[in-house]
């Protein structure tokens, strides 16, 4: 039988969480109604220079202005991305150090044996930045094939023909794994250090097709050098409209995109994810700002934090599959 001590007790109790809970709610909306009152830096795990960090550098720029404060970039990258994400997972939850996060993340969450940072349960998500288009390429001066005819080549002689890609568990390479699973075809997937090697190894006849960002070949392809033959997402890529998608070429349901974010500790309030992602939305609307990215190859696309969050939970699974039946060794 409860005593009448007990229930005061219990009362109590309740009382003081309650009150607990309801002064951390009114700091939390103090703290974001002063936000922000100081820089917000955005982690790259990525070094300069490279699609993911012009991106973050173009956007916080246009962010700076309408938040009051500078918006920084540091770079960290190695460790498949852990180095950043850590830095990001264990700072303040107050929306002043954010992680560019990506598709890339979702690939570590199963590459990784020991993952010290769960990219869905560690981060708040704010809205995604952009989007990156992967294509399929063959020598200019090779036949003029379209995908359709080089799988249809790749059938009739099987183990003969091979793929390059950059490093293993990257999203090029399971890209690439994903089309040999998808169209049943027995290709080589030879992974070099980085694009350069892939399109030397494609103007030089070692590989007889390649997947890996549209943005760093577009030169090549304008040249004529490198011939684009399909595209890898699922609708045809705003920089190359005439360009079929991998679908479109007798895949059916082939869909791999390269894609970036932004995301806060989480526990961040959620008025200054809101404010945060109020400002990427405007930032990618702007024109100047749409045209920059699109001259890079970069498809500027915001969206709403349910969204990335969503995304990255279909992408940890999709990837998780690839590399699953595909016996890609664990980092």
């Amino acid at each position: 039988m409860t005593t009448r001590r007990g229930c005061m007790a219990s009362e109590g109790r309740i009382a003081r969480w309650l009150t607990g809970l309801a002064l951390a709610c009114v700091a939390g909306v103090a703290g974001a109604q002063g936000f922000p009152a100081r820089p917000v830096r955005i982690v790259v795990p990525f070094g300069p220079g490279g699609v993911a960090d012009i991106t973050a550098r173009i956007v916080a720029e246009k962010m700076s202005g309408p938040l009051g404060q500078p918006v920084l970039v540091e770079n960290r990258p190695g460790a498949g991305g852990v180095a950043a994400a850590m830095a990001v997972a264990k700072a303040t939850a107050d929306g002043y150090s954010l992680l560019l996060i990506s598709n890339a993340n979702a690939v570590s969450a199963t590459l990784f044996k020991a993952q010290p940072v769960d990219p869905v349960a560690d981060f708040a998500p704010i809205s995604t930045l952009g989007y990156f288009d992967l294509v399929f390429v063959v020598r200019g001066a090779g036949e003029r094939e379209t995908l359709a005819a080089w799988l249809a080549r790749a059938r009739a002689r099987p183990g003969k023909l091979n793929v390059a890609t950059i490093s293993p568990g990257s999203t090029q390479n399971l890209a690439a794994e994903l089309l040999r699973m998808s169209a049943s075809i027995d290709v080589q997937i030879v992974p070099y250090k980085a694009t350069p090697e892939v399109a030397g190894a494609v103007l030089s006849g070692d590989a007889d097709l390649a997947v890996d960002i549209l943005a760093p070949l577009l030169g090549q392809i304008r040249s004529g050098v490198l011939r684009p033959v399909a595209v890898a997402s699922a609708r045809r890529s705003a920089i190359l409209p005439e360009l079929p998608t991998v679908a479109e070429s007798g895949v059916a349901g082939y869909e791999a995109t390269s894609w970036n974010g932004l995301a806060a500790p989480a526990g961040t309030p959620a008025a200054v994810v809101e404010r945060l992602n109020r400002e990427v939305n405007a930032a990618l609307a702007a024109p100047e700002v749409a045209k920059r990215l699109r001259d890079l190859g970069i498809e500027p696309r915001a969206g709403t934090p349910e969204a990335l969050r969503a995304q990255l939970v279909a992408d940890i699974a999709k990837w998780r599959a690839v590399i699953e039946r595909a016996r890609i060794p664990l980092q």
